[in-house]
């Protein structure tokens, strides 16, 4: 088994459909997730990454369907589905059917996908810097973990791989180093981790 859903509350084997061609999130980006890793029977800071999600919805004027800690439990559940060494990411998502431009509250689903996908090895890679930049507060819901915001860290990504490189920083609309493409961002200099201040233009991460 490589990918088992949580759907309309059951588990189900590999990858469901689950939107349609007239769903709010297919053509209005109303969806929300969070990614958390489970490996060696561990998974950190998973009850922060369901609370994560939870918030996510809210920011995006959803109505969040399960609490943080009932997220966390049907994680915990799936991922006991799984042989104990395997190295897993957990995401959990909401999203609109239903709205025009708003979304509608009541229309809210809620999807839990746990994929085997194993953890890349430490080995380093080369970072440039990026020519795009990360939105400001009031530009984007950058307060969301929010898919709408990963278009942009793609062609960051994109970028930097037809440059011949792994990754690239990106800096926030004012000039500030922000984050790598889609991780948040450390300096080791001198024994002392450096990281920049969350200003708003992104997620303050939960390893971080």
């Amino acid at each position: 088994m490589e990918s088992l859903t949580y759907v309309d509350g059951e588990w189900v084997d590999g990858n469901p459909f689950l939107l349609r061609a007239n769903s709010h999130a297919s053509w209005l980006s109303s969806i929300v997730f969070d990614g958390a890793r489970a490996f060696r029977g561990m998974a950190p800071d998973l009850d922060l990454h369901c609370q994560r999600v939870v918030d996510s919805a809210r920011a995006f004027a959803l109505q969040p369907t399960l609490t943080g800690p009932e997220i966390d439990a049907l994680a915990r559940e799936g991922i006991r589905q799984f042989p104990k060494d395997a190295e897993l990411y957990v995401r959990p998502m909401y999203w609109a059917e239903g709205g025009f431009v708003i979304p509608d509250p009541e229309s809210t689903r809620f999807a839990l996908i746990i994929n085997e996908r194993p953890i890349p090895e430490p080995n380093g890679f080369s970072v440039c810097l990026s020519s795009y930049r990360r939105p400001a507060a009031s530009t984007a819901p950058t307060d969301a973990k929010a898919s709408c915001l990963y278009p942009n860290a793609a062609r960051a990504l994109i970028e930097a791989r037809d440059k011949g490189f792994d990754n690239s920083v990106v800096l926030d609309l004012l000039g500030n180093v922000a984050e790598l493409a889609m991780a948040n961002l450390f300096i080791v200099k001198e024994g002392v981790a450096i990281t920049p201040i969350a200003n708003g233009t992104f997620l303050n991460g939960i390893t971080r």
